[in-house]
């Protein structure tokens, strides 16, 4: 596990990097990953719009920024990520958000389909889902995980298949629709709350 990570830290790029990766491969006509088509092509114009709204607009409620300045213990945060994916146009800027507040905190990325021996110690529910945070201590030791969505959206998803089997267009739409409502304030808090679990277990 300890090799898969310092791989893929090898292999890591800025949120700024991400960024223009994402915007000079849909200069190309591509998205990122090696699966190409129309469909994430599309997907991929839509979230680039959207982050960079989201980077614009996320604002960081008061309470939480205080709490993460004020974090002194060295962190990374490693996000598996690819610019195609909808959940991770809504939370990897809010998280980018969060990582600029403390100097301590390193941001990360890697694209899934290119680090898929990390994304698979990190499955959930036996899926590749993604976005997916894996924060890390100097030590490269996991503190915590998050993802692939805040804890509100992730009860829609869990309520929403429950009912209807599957996810589909329609839900997928209202999925949308909370993450506007919501402005990132859901992610911070569950962002706190882990944060301070392991502070208290540190």
């Amino acid at each position: 596990m300890k090799s898969i990570l310092t791989n893929s830290l090898q292999n890591s790029i800025t949120y700024s990097a991400y960024r223009t990766l994402v915007s000079q491969l849909l200069a190309e006509g591509k998205s990122t990953g090696p699966n190409q088509s129309e469909d994430l092509t599309n997907y991929s114009k839509l979230n680039d719009r959207r982050m960079q709204r989201l980077d614009k607009t996320i604002k960081i409620d008061e309470e939480t920024s205080t709490f993460i300045q004020n974090i002194d213990q060295q962190q990374t945060w490693l996000v598996i990520t690819e610019g195609w994916c909808g959940d991770a146009a809504q939370n990897v800027p809010v998280i980018n958000k969060l990582a600029e507040l403390n100097a301590k905190i390193n941001l990360r990325l890697v694209l899934r389909d290119e680090n898929l021996a990390l994304m698979d110690q990190f499955l959930t529910n036996g899926g590749r889902s993604i976005p997916k945070l894996i924060a890390l201590d100097s030590d490269h030791s996991v503190l915590f995980t998050w993802g692939p969505r805040p804890s509100t959206a992730t009860q829609m998803v869990v309520d929403y298949k429950n009912e209807h089997g599957a996810l589909d267009a329609a839900f997928k739409q209202d999925l949308q629709v909370w993450y506007n409502k919501d402005k990132g304030q859901t992610l911070q808090a569950d962002f706190k709350a882990l944060l301070e679990t392991v502070l208290q277990n540190a």
